[in-house]
């Protein structure tokens, strides 16, 4: 009897000797075609520096001033009077509302004023809320005057330069004094 012999195939296999590199270049791509978003801090427009002696002084009369102070133990002071946070903007945004059609010279201007020592979050949150009051008056009055809710206006057209005009967000940030010892 002749026996033939079965021939043996080879197993499938995938060769994983260049697995590594491949997995090292599609790490490196990623790496270098990934956006980081580094945009952090605080968004304000700073005036342009002019030296002490070129300021010139303008008195500001009190009923144009909402002073809001912060000292270094977490106590907010709203025109001398204690206020919790989350109340700053329901307080400023009726007297927003009251100067809304008064001249340029005669708007509300919101000066904030820390310690030094004073922790960062807090004045953050107040700054929030100052501007929150802003963006409200803002909207309620793109909505009565325009009949238009105020995201929905494009930001180079005349009616966001009125609104702008009309309600201008004026926040003063008062150099923080020293701790006296």
């Amino acid at each position: 009897m002749i026996t033939l012999k079965k021939k043996k195939l080879p197993d499938a296999e995938i060769p994983t000797s260049s697995m590594a590199d491949i997995s090292f270049l599609l790490l490196l791509f990623f790496l270098v075609s990934t956006v980081i978003d580094v945009d952090t801090g605080i968004g304000l427009t700073l005036p342009e520096f002019t030296p002490p002696e070129q300021q010139e002084l303008v008195p500001i009369s009190k009923d144009r001033l909402a002073a809001v102070l912060i000292n270094e133990n977490g106590d907010v002071l709203l025109n001398n009077e204690i206020i919790a946070i989350p109340q700053i903007s329901k307080t400023l945004k009726p007297r927003i509302e009251s100067k809304v059609d008064q001249p340029a010279n005669k708007k509300l201007v919101v000066s904030v004023k820390t310690d030094r020592k004073t922790d960062y979050n807090l004045y953050i949150q107040a700054l929030d809320q100052i501007k929150d009051a802003y963006f409200q008056v803002r909207s309620e009055y793109a909505i009565n005057r325009l009949g238009k809710r105020f995201v929905d206006i494009d930001e180079r057209s005349e009616e966001m330069k009125e609104i702008r005009d009309k309600i201008p967000i004026t926040i003063s940030i008062a150099e923080p004094e020293a701790i006296k010892k």
